[in-house]
């Protein structure tokens, strides 16, 4: 009997033992295809959710409006640590479309120029401090402001006599150190103090956009595209869409997918994740630099669609139709055509189990159309078959 007890036991102890060596502690742990997902419609959005509405630290606004008249203060970016602010401003010779970045303390002391005139910043979404403060990206191109040229031999001013009376000298610009300018929209990175403005991506043709830092800072996240794509997408008032990488700090960029986003992307709160939405799919990406890296998708299409169809039966009145029904939404299964039915324009990781997910109409008028904001939430954990030997 004791011979058929104890190889009994250690069995015992080697699977439960097994099962406890395979069971992932945390959720960064489990790869992006073994995640295991649940959804909840309409939800309350998340909260300390980030506003899309310019704000500029009154210090910094007072300063431009008492030294620098001649340049409108379009935002500030503040840092992490509270110390720095990056102000966001255009002048009289930028297009409305493009701004400089000037580095400022806090409590409003200029400290130095930080974009040269030759480099024009877009996307103010996309300009952006690293979690410890100690460095900042944006997107830039080469400026199409026309560049002074010295002047002819023969038009030099006359040489000024002592009896003249004296010629006020015009004040020498900051000096720049020599910076590569690209004809597309490419992503810069710089130190807090202002210097080694270098960039990061040097791929001309490529237009970057839709920047994110990773938490821990090792990289960041982007969306980019061809200038067709964008241009396709900007006839149809939409907004852009691009193909999602992340890019080192040295500049070794990994394409995720080659399909196009239409949600700018996001990180998980523990940098081992990242994520972007296709239409009505999320697609999840581990960020490490493994080869084993893995991905998924999470298809939502048909869940939406149910969804869309309950929320508008509590909707007071009637229900809401489109007069020009489009037959990709339409469904007899969910009643037909919901304008509620919309793709998901916005993801918000806060923790490593939830997402928060805004599907919305959004169109690029004047002024722009956001329409039926609807936040979902889709919580994660391990799919079963990870806690199995």
């Amino acid at each position: 009997m004791l011979l058929l007890v104890i190889p009994l036991l250690a069995s015992a102890c080697k699977t439960t033992s097994d099962s406890q060596t395979l069971r992932p502690r945390q959720l960064r742990d489990v790869p992006a295809n073994k995640l295991a997902f649940n959804f909840q419609a309409d939800v309350q959005p998340p909260e300390n959710l980030a506003s899309d509405e310019a704000k500029s630290l009154p210090a910094i606004q007072q300063d431009f409006e008492t030294k620098r008249p001649n340049d409108a203060l379009l935002r500030t970016v503040n840092s992490p640590d509270g110390q720095r602010a990056l102000a966001l401003y255009g002048t009289a010779d930028e297009p409305t479309t493009t701004f400089r970045i000037d580095l400022y303390s806090t409590d409003g002391n200029f400290i130095r120029n930080v974009t040269p005139p030759t480099l024009a910043v877009v996307f103010q979404d996309s300009v952006a401090w690293s979690a410890d403060s100690s460095m900042f990206a944006f997107v830039g191109r080469k400026s199409s402001a026309a560049q002074p040229s010295p002047t002819p031999l023969e038009l030099q001013p006359e040489p000024i006599l002592p009896s003249a009376s004296p010629v006020p000298t015009a004040t020498p610009g900051p000096a720049f150190a020599p910076l590569a300018v690209f004809s597309t929209e490419q992503v810069y990175v710089c130190n807090r103090d202002g210097y080694e403005l270098r960039p990061l991506t040097t791929r001309d043709g490529l237009i970057y956009f839709g920047l994110t830092w990773a938490p821990d800072g090792h990289a960041l996240a982007a969306l980019a595209c061809k200038e067709s794509e964008w241009d396709a997408r900007e006839k149809m008032n939409q907004t852009a869409s691009g193909r999602p990488r992340i890019i080192g700090i040295d500049g070794v960029e990994r394409l995720l997918d080659d399909q196009l986003a239409e949600a700018p992307p996001v990180w998980s709160p523990d940098s081992s994740k990242i994520a972007t939405a296709f239409d009505k799919d999320i697609g999840i990406y581990d960020a490490g630099s493994s080869k084993l890296t893995t991905q998924a998708r999470i298809k939502l299409n048909e869940t939406l669609l149910t969804a869309s169809a309950g929320y508008e039966e509590k909707l007071p009145g009637k229900k809401v139709e489109s007069n020009k029904p489009d037959q990709t939404q339409a469904n007899p299964a969910a009643g037909g055509f919901h304008a509620s039915f919309n793709p998901i324009v916005r993801l918000e990781w806060q923790l490593p189990e939830k997402m928060y997910i805004e599907t919305a109409f959004i169109r690029l008028f004047d002024p722009p159309i956001h329409t039926w904001s609807r936040w979902h939430l889709v919580s994660f954990s391990p799919q079963s078959a990870v806690l199995k030997r």
